[in-house]
């Protein structure tokens, strides 16, 4: 049995020849045709080379891994109970699923209140404007991605060190705009976004009060990275201060450029050199500038790094720590890295779960912790949680929590030209009549018809979540967030059973013919 997806995909533009047939183990058609035009992955690698590393069209799109992992959370069903209330009376008026509370307060030293343990992790591009002003409308937190500034205009610099960034400010704004006292707006900085002072512009000139810092990409485990169309931008980000490669300013490489020799260039993020001190020293220079909340963010690396970083999360008091498992993704991480690197998020939030319940034995000071990695629904939400339980109490949801937002948008764009989507006229032809939660948003806003289709969109799924997360939290008869316990979920596979450590349907039999 192969994991591994097959040489075609829709997210490098290619398709296998033979889809039904096809060897498992190289990813190949099972024949390989001497008069095949190269439709695959191995064609497109011949004709374009090193480009072919990277999906189609990054600009346009979003992608995850397509790699079948040997465990994921449809390996865990959520148990059930029908006794009893935990958080609230055991009153049948009051047991109700719409009574239970999802609320959350995060933050060391400054709290944050949030209507949903959840974090919409970091987004720059496609519809980030609705992104944040969803974030906004549904009282959660949500993150600037790394490298931003690149795509500003209107940036300015003065030795190499932002002065002025009227993108991140409008970022900012999307979410201020709609800001209700639940949830915040979070710049993420890479290594390079560090160097180029946009931390310091951010907390000193915009008023940013929560900022990440980030340890590698999600999907990758290396930093940003992209092809640069020109000479001209090649030599803008070298002289900006980034790593380009092959050297634009080498006079040799440049003409060669010129005469259609050579590498296309490439801007590569740099890999941060860091240790404790670096990093203990970093949060306290942030604190002291004024920011009021520092993030970390990770991906699934080795469970040595992992620890590293929560003892030096609880060391420097940091307030919240994401780790993204593989398997999600969202930005152009080579394919290859995006399928076959990384703790897949299940078992690295079992591993997790074990550094932190060691960690408090030993008298650490915890970090709030949140997964993330290919979570989209309620289901993933609750098993999440239960299965971090009582250490692991927030979750990041990106991909899905962006695609709720294109939706509204894309909607919205298509009313506007006076047509209703065949599949959505059964709800009505107007604005108000499609997208229900409207109603529900004219408690708190009012002018609930300015606002874009998408953020309501987004809205709209995160509220979907919240019911079906209270649902699955009243059949556990479980009525606040902290009641939550591992065992509201139950291991179906021996894989599951191993990596987790739960206890399977069977040993709760047993447990429960003790009662006898």
């Amino acid at each position: 049995m192969t994991y591994s997806p097959k040489l075609g995909s829709t997210i490098t533009k290619t398709k296998m020849r033979t889809p039904d047939n096809i060897s498992p183990f190289s990813g190949m058609c099972s024949v390989c045709s001497s008069n095949c035009t190269g439709t695959c992955e191995i064609g497109l690698s011949a004709v374009r080379g090193r480009e072919a590393i990277y999906p189609y069209q990054t600009d346009k799109h979003q992608f995850a891994s397509e790699k079948n992992y040997p465990v994921d959370f449809s390996h865990l069903n959520i148990n059930g109970h029908v006794f009893g209330a935990v958080g609230c009376d055991e009153d049948p008026y009051d047991a109700t699923y719409p009574k239970v509370n999802t609320e959350k307060i995060i933050g060391k030293h400054n709290h944050i209140k949030l209507k949903l343990p959840v974090i919409l992790p970091a987004m720059a591009k496609l519809n980030w404007k609705d992104y944040y002003a969803g974030a906004a409308l549904a009282g959660v937190l949500v993150v600037i991605g790394e490298d931003v500034i690149l795509k500003d205009k209107e940036l300015k610099l003065k030795n190499n060190k932002v002065v002025s960034s009227p993108l991140i400010e409008e970022m900012v704004n999307s979410f201020r705009t709609y800001h209700r006292g639940y949830g915040d707006i979070v710049l993420q900085g890479n290594f390079d976004d560090e160097y180029m002072g946009v931390l310091e512009y951010a907390v000193k000139e915009l008023g940013v009060e929560s900022i990440e810092i980030k340890f590698g990409q999600a999907a990758k485990g290396i930093q940003g990275m992209g092809m640069v169309n020109s000479l001209e931008e090649a030599l803008e980000l070298k002289k900006m201060g980034y790593v380009v490669y092959p050297n634009p300013e080498d006079k040799d490489i440049a003409k060669a450029y010129k005469e259609g020799k050579g590498l296309k260039f490439e801007r590569i993020g740099k890999l941060p050199m860091w240790d404790e001190d670096i990093l203990v020293n970093r949060v306290k220079q942030l604190r002291e500038m004024g920011a009021k909340r520092i993030f970390f963010k990770t991906g699934p690396f080795d469970p040595l790094d992992l620890l590293k970083i929560l003892r030096i999360a609880s060391k420097s008091e940091i307030d919240l720590v994401t780790f993204d498992g593989a398997g999600g993704g969202s930005g152009n991480s080579p394919v290859k890295m995006m399928n076959e690197w990384g703790i897949p998020t299940v078992e690295m939030e079992s591993i997790l779960y074990n550094m932190l319940k060691k960690l408090e034995a030993k008298g650490y000071n915890l970090p709030e912790v949140a997964i993330a990695g290919g979570i989209s629904m309620e289901d993933h939400v609750f098993k999440t949680l239960a299965l971090g339980a009582n250490h692991i109490k927030m979750v990041g949801i990106g991909r899905a929590a962006m695609a709720a937002a294109m939706v509204g948008k894309q909607v919205e764009d298509i009313l506007r030209e006076g047509n209703v989507p065949k599949e959505l006229q059964r709800f009505g032809s107007t604005k108000t009549e499609i997208f229900e939660d409207i109603k529900d948003l004219k408690l708190y806003y009012d002018n609930v018809e300015d606002i874009s289709c998408g953020a309501v969109g987004l809205y709209s799924y995160l509220n979907r979540i919240t019911v079906g997360l209270q649902q699955l939290m009243a059949l556990n008869r479980k009525f606040d967030l902290e009641s939550i316990e591992r065992n509201d979920i139950v291991p179906l596979t021996v894989e599951a059973k191993k990596i987790t450590g739960l206890m399977d349907y069977s040993q709760l039999m047993e447990k429960a013919l003790e009662e006898i």
